[in-house]
């Protein structure tokens, strides 16, 4: 078994057979072999959450995970939808290698085998998955990534019980995540991922769009909904036309575009949110319940951003960063205090974390990875060498979302829609620009940047490409 507590079980053995415990040496909470576990939240923007700011969403247990760990400010996804991007955070890899979102084949063995799970599974870890897979994978590939699997869906999110009772989608990954906890050995990692389908929208009841658990009935009741950031008309009506004839605008419709719905479905979003937070919470007391809270990283995410109303938007997809940007949250309870309750400012990925957990356990990764290991950045007197920008694509076949792949990088963004006739191409300066309003790709003063940009985006998707050996 490839992990360190074999080796420090063995010489523990050594010491007492010696005869001589008082020369041993303890234990270093940080080099402890962790457990792992692994949230992710569905459709949850990165300034959704109490930690980030927000005046309203009451988000009491992911607020304590980034106070006693390490809040990622700046995390983005490389694909904004969900299929694409959890095969990212599975296999560390862009969707323009793994080759993974809706309408295509499995992800393939190759990527499935060297997914954190599966390799996670082969050092000795026992693996569990509970929620939204999201994902497929070839014939038989499952069960060697997870030793348990629970997938549990929503349509509807609330599911009938044997008693007669209803359940919220929530609350019955928590009582499985639990049930999954009291079972694992003590003398054994494991890694258990527990994906929420909440906060996504149910998609096919318009009225009931944002079902939300018990635990957060009546939240909310008494506060106005404050109106979106770029509510602009002017803003929409900036946008290209392919973009304003899109999925996302037709969504809109959905969910935003009159006040009683725009309110009705934000404090019911806004709920659903609080309720994945008491979840968490529920996951927090199982570990201290079993005795494993203080060896267990865990790991808090999204799959994607997401649009409330803004730009005249619902959704995700497209190249702005209320699509691209998530929270990223990492607790490790070994570290020294020093090392807790620190916000970084790198440019972190969805496919770092696993990577990020390999790392953690003593493991390496395998080389295809395009993400990086953040284990460096929990240190908070560390400032290693970090990037500096993101390649970034949508390449779903949909008549309603354009493609498109670009480049974020510090102080500019690029987006090239290469399907539409002509191509299109933008550009913003977010140093003078953060929201993306002034589009300079047709500029003459900008033209030596769109060109480099251009070839950028250029390299990278072919650095990126499917099937890379």
């Amino acid at each position: 078994m490839r992990l360190a507590s074999t080796a420090l079980h063995c010489s523990a053995l050594l010491l007492f057979l010696l005869g001589s415990p008082a020369t041993a040496q303890p234990e270093s909470p940080a080099d402890a072999t962790p457990s792992f576990l692994v949230v992710l939240i569905d459709d949850l923007r990165h300034d959704v959450l109490g930690c980030a700011g927000h005046p309203i969403v009451k988000t009491p247990e992911i607020d304590a995970l980034a106070a006693d760990g390490v809040r990622f400010r700046r995390a983005f996804v490389t694909t904004s939808i969900c299929a694409a991007s959890r095969a990212s955070i599975l296999t560390g890899l862009h969707e323009r290698t793994h080759g993974y979102t809706f309408g295509t084949p499995p992800i393939s063995a190759t990527h499935a085998r060297e997914s954190y799970p599966a390799v996670l599974r082969r050092a000795g870890y026992r693996t569990g998955f509970i929620g939204k897979f999201g994902v497929r994978v070839e014939s038989g590939l499952r069960s060697e990534m997870f030793d348990e699997f629970h997938e549990i869906g929503r349509n509807p999110y609330f599911k009938p019980q044997p008693d007669g009772s209803r359940r919220h989608e929530t609350d019955l990954a928590a009582d499985r995540a639990i049930e999954f906890l009291r079972a694992q050995p003590h003398d054994r990692p494991f890694c258990l991922s527990v994906s929420f389908n909440a906060v996504h929208a149910e998609d096919g009841d318009k009225k009931d769009h944002f079902p939300w658990p018990p635990s957060a009935d009546g939240l909310y009741d008494d506060i106005e909904m404050p109106r979106p950031r770029l509510d602009d008309p002017a803003v929409f009506e900036a946008q290209p036309e392919f973009l304003k004839q899109s999925l996302n605008r037709e969504r809109y419709f959905w969910r935003w575009d009159t006040p009683e719905k725009y309110t009705r479905n934000l404090r019911a979003y806004f709920r659903m949110i609080t309720g994945v937070d008491h979840a968490i919470g529920r996951l927090r007391a199982g570990l201290r319940e079993v005795g494993r809270d203080q060896d267990t990283v865990l790991i808090v995410l999204a799959d994607n951003g997401y649009y409330m109303g803004e730009r005249g938007f619902a959704g995700k997809w497209s190249h702005y960063d209320e699509s691209l940007r998530i929270p990223l949250i990492v607790h490790d309870p070994r570290r020294v205090r020093e090392d807790r309750g620190a916000s970084r400012d790198e440019m972190v990925l969805n496919l770092d974390v696993a990577p990020t957990l390999l790392d953690l356990a003593g493991l390496e990764s395998p080389r295809r990875y395009a993400g990086r290991s953040l284990k460096a950045l929990l240190r908070h007197d560390a400032r290693p060498l970090w990037r500096h920008e993101l390649f970034c694509e949508h390449r779903m076949e949909h008549a309603q979302l354009p493609k498109w792949e670009g480049v974020r990088g510090e102080h500019h963004m690029y987006a090239h829609y290469f399907e539409q006739e002509p191509p299109v191409e933008l550009l913003y300066d977010l140093r003078s620009d953060p929201d993306q309003l002034v589009d300079l790709a047709a500029q003459p003063t900008s033209a030596e940047l769109l060109l480099r940009m251009r070839r950028r985006t250029a390299e990278l998707s072919e650095r990126y490409r499917s099937d890379r050996d």
